[in-house]
């Protein structure tokens, strides 16, 4: 990057606080910025750490800038954004832009189904194996070592990365990501003990994937029993997430990493999981809510709502046990010395009982 500070500040429709004429050749994060560097402060919190920070220019929000102390804009330029997070993430681009796309159309070296339909503009990498009756729209990527079933339907301008795996009959809608290793359709986990042994249960559905899904490395979703496990229009799985047969996922969901969705299981629209989430079979999620990482939810919630720990209950009460913890030791300690203490009390109280019960019986036969 070769710009000043003006002329990146034309190009988010900023405006300049500082030098407009600074030269600034690079990129970086607020802690690790130097003199020819632009960054962006995202929060309040981060504040404090302007403190020692050597980049000739900040991305700041507007609403931020009377926060600024003298000292700091004398040290560095300022550059007032709506938004300064979206600013930042469009002089990245500028800097890093993506690498254009390829057009090798269908490589002689893929396995392609007579029976295939694909549309203008894609590319069949070599190593790809595209099955029967498989229909393509236009201007996809299917990636080297990528297995598409028979009787797959892609939509237009979905990309497939390296070894995804789409088992048969599997419905992927339009500009859907999914990224490396990924196998979408593969049978759900369902066996009946019968006879002293696990029978399986035939898994007979599908998986249909929306418009504009992206679906992280390694992620698995099992195909439904009977009817579609689903993922809904924008919703976003990060890599190693397992979504089981017949779960439906709303739209524009947020699963992080690691984290499970068991069978039958449903979840309403904007709804976000930390990693390593956990949601038993057949529990429905409402809308707007999120599930802290590392919880384990076992049973319905309603819509908005914030949930954490394991199980799951609402995140204020989750966050005092959490607290309470490092206490327990002391505090078991302290029980136990009370319930020593009650015990010799109670042992004199029937003692004094005792010794009143004597004097009544002398008085009495006296």
């Amino acid at each position: 990057m070769e710009a000043t500070v003006g002329a990146l500040a034309t190009t988010v429709s900023g405006d300049v606080l500082g030098d407009p004429n600074l030269a600034i050749t690079h990129i970086g994060p607020l802690g690790k910025a130097t003199r020819g560097s632009v960054t962006f402060l995202s929060d309040d919190a981060k504040l404090n750490e302007l403190n020692g920070c050597a980049a000739g220019a900040i991305l700041i929000a507007r609403s931020r800038v009377e926060q600024i102390s003298d000292e700091y804009k004398s040290a560095h330029a300022f550059i007032a954004v709506d938004d300064a997070h979206d600013a930042f993430l469009t002089l990245l681009q500028l800097e890093r832009p993506a690498r254009p796309r390829r057009s090798i159309g269908l490589s002689k070296h893929a396995v392609i189904s007579e029976s295939a339909r694909i549309g203008s503009g894609t590319n069949i990498h070599p190593n790809a194996h595209i099955g029967e009756d498989v229909v393509i729209g236009e201007n996809c990527d299917i990636h080297p070592g990528a297995v598409v079933g028979d009787g797959c339907q892609i939509g237009d301008n979905t990309t497939l990365h390296p070894r995804v795996v789409l088992y048969p009959d599997i419905e992927i809608g339009h500009r859907v990501v999914v990224h490396a290793g990924a196998v979408i359709g593969a049978d759900g986990f369902g066996y009946r003990f019968k006879s002293g042994r696990f029978v399986k249960v035939p898994q007979l559905g599908i998986v249909r994937i929306e418009d504009d899904v992206e679906i992280g490395a390694n992620a698995t979703i099992d195909r439904g029993a009977v009817g579609p496990t689903v993922i809904g229009e924008g919703t976003k799985l990060d890599n190693l997430v397992q979504v089981a047969h017949n779960c439906e996922i709303g739209k524009h969901n947020a699963i992080a990493a690691l984290s499970g969705i068991a069978g039958s299981s449903s979840t309403g629209d904007f709804v976000r999981m930390g990693g390593q989430a956990g949601v038993m079979d057949h529990v429905s999620i409402g809308s707007g809510v999120s599930l802290a990482g590392g919880s384990k939810l076992a049973h319905d919630v309603p819509a908005g709502g914030t949930w954490g720990g394991a199980p799951a209950r609402p995140i204020d009460e989750a966050l005092r046990i959490v607290m309470s913890m490092p206490k327990l030791p002391e505090m078991r300690k302290t029980v136990r010395s009370l319930e020593k203490e009650l015990a010799r009390l109670v042992t004199r109280i029937e003692q004094l009982e005792a010794g009143g019960q004597e004097e009544t019986t002398e008085s009495e036969a006296a």
